[in-house]
C-alpha cells in the first residue's frame, strides 16, 4: 500500500496552515508551524504574487494532505463524486469524511489519522459486528462502529478519547459506555473542519 513516509511537519509548513497530522504535538508549542513562518527548503518564501493555478493546487494539496489520500485516490474520489447528485465540491469533502480513519480520529477514537489508519490494518475495528482493515472504508447512515472486543483495545480507545476530549460532529454519535459511533447522517459541507476552498479543487481537477 503506498504512503506518506516523509515529515509531517514539513507539508503544515508548505501550506501554511496546520493539518493535524502529529497529534497530541500539533497542540503545544512544538509544533514546527508555530515559530517557523517560511516554508520549507533552503530558498523560503517565494515573492510575488501567485498564478491561479498555484492558488488552486495549494487547496488541492492542503486538501489530500489532510486525509492523508495520495494523488491517483484522490482522483477518484472526484470522479465519485462528478457522478454524484448536487455539488461536486461539498460531495467530494463528504466522501473524505466518511473515511473510516477520518471518523475515529474526528470522534477521538485516533489521536491522528495516521494512527487511525494503524488501528484498522491491524484489523482492531469492526463495522456493523464485522473487522474491516480497509481505512478508506466510507461508513454510511445507520452504520456503528466500535473498537475489538479486546481488554487491551478498549483501555487504549477509552484512554485516547479522554485524552482528546473533544465532542463529535453533528452526524456522528459516540456512546462512551461501550465506545460505539452510530452514524446519524452523511456528513456535509458545514460538518468539514478543513479550511478548503472545495471550489478552487474542482476547477483545478476538472481541467
Amino acid at each position: 500500500m503506498a504512503r506518506y513516509t516523509g515529515s509531517k511537519c514539513k507539508l503544515c509548513r508548505r501550506e501554511g496552515v496546520k493539518l493535524f497530522l502529529k497529534g497530541a504535538r500539533c497542540h503545544t508549542a512544538k509544533c514546527p508551524i508555530e515559530g517557523r513562518t517560511k516554508r520549507p527548503g533552503m530558498h523560503g518564501w517565494r515573492r510575488g504574487r501567485p498564478s491561479d493555478y498555484a492558488v488552486r493546487l495549494r487547496e488541492k494539496q492542503k486538501c489530500k494532505r489532510y486525509y492523508g489520500v495520495l494523488e491517483a485516490q484522490f482522483l477518484r474520489y472526484f470522479e465519485q463524486a462528478q457522478r454524484g447528485r448536487g455539488n461536486t465540491g461539498e460531495n467530494l469533502l463528504s466522501l473524505l469524511e466518511r473515511r473510516l480513519d477520518n471518523v475515529l480520529t474526528v470522534c477521538g477514537f485516533a489521536i491522528s489519522r495516521a494512527q487511525a489508519r494503524q488501528m484498522i490494518t491491524h484489523r482492531h475495528v469492526q463495522v456493523n459486528g464485522r473487522t474491516v482493515d480497509v481505512p478508506n472504508y466510507l461508513v454510511d447512515e445507520g452504520d456503528v462502529v466500535r473498537p475489538e472486543l479486546v481488554d487491551a483495545t478498549l483501555d487504549v480507545v477509552r484512554a485516547r478519547r479522554e485524552q482528546t476530549g473533544h465532542p463529535a460532529p453533528g452526524w456522528l454519535e459516540v456512546n462512551d459506555a461501550d465506545l460505539t459511533i452510530r452514524v446519524l447522517r452523511l456528513p456535509v459541507r458545514d460538518d468539514v473542519t478543513v479550511e478548503v476552498e472545495e471550489g478552487l479543487v474542482v476547477e483545478l481537477c476538472s481541467r
